[in-house]
């Protein structure tokens, strides 16, 4: 390929690449529900720049291109929020989603004192989950969003250095 993927923060200048990249990365999730009005489809510019000055937004390029992406915000509790995880179709079931979520979550305990991570999906999205659980969230509680789609919450508490998890 010659060029590897890179993982670092977003800056503003990638604002219309991620809105871009969100736009394709949602169509599927907008199917499998059959809901187009979905907030990642229908985000503004302007949104996506607010998120970007106010939270910890990672993305992944290939070269100069925005290939994946992932925003998390902390709040008073420690309880990191993550959200809208992306990569591009073409890039995806190469590991880079969860080298996305890995880099997120070292960056949300790092930089905002993270003590906890939580996520949301939907209970269609299989590939999702699996990702999630993988990477050591369990689901902690489900909520009827609309007639199709039940929110799957999950979460993983963070394991400081040093301290062994059993079983692992």
């Amino acid at each position: 390929m010659g060029t590897s993927v890179t993982i670092s923060a977003a800056t503003d200048q990638d604002a219309e690449q991620i809105l871009k990249l969100q736009y394709l990365c949602y169509q599927s999730e907008a199917a499998l529900y059959d809901d187009y009005g979905i907030e990642p489809l229908t985000q503004t510019l302007d949104a996506l720049r607010a998120e970007l000055a106010e939270g910890c937004v990672v993305v992944a390029r290939l070269g100069g291109e925005v290939v994946g992406s992932v925003r998390g915000t902390v709040d008073a509790d420690g309880t990191a929020k993550i959200a809208k995880l992306i990569v591009h179709p073409r890039m995806q079931r190469h590991g880079l989603g969860g080298r996305l979520l890995d880099a997120v979550e070292r960056r949300l305990a790092d930089e905002r004192s993270a003590k906890r991570y939580r996520l949301f999906t939907g209970h269609r999205s299989e590939v999702s989950l699996r990702l999630y659980r993988s990477h050591g969230y369990v689901p902690v509680g489900t909520a009827p969003r609309t007639r199709a789609l039940t929110e799957v919450t999950l979460e993983k508490e963070l394991v400081p250095a040093g301290v062994s998890v059993a079983g692992a």
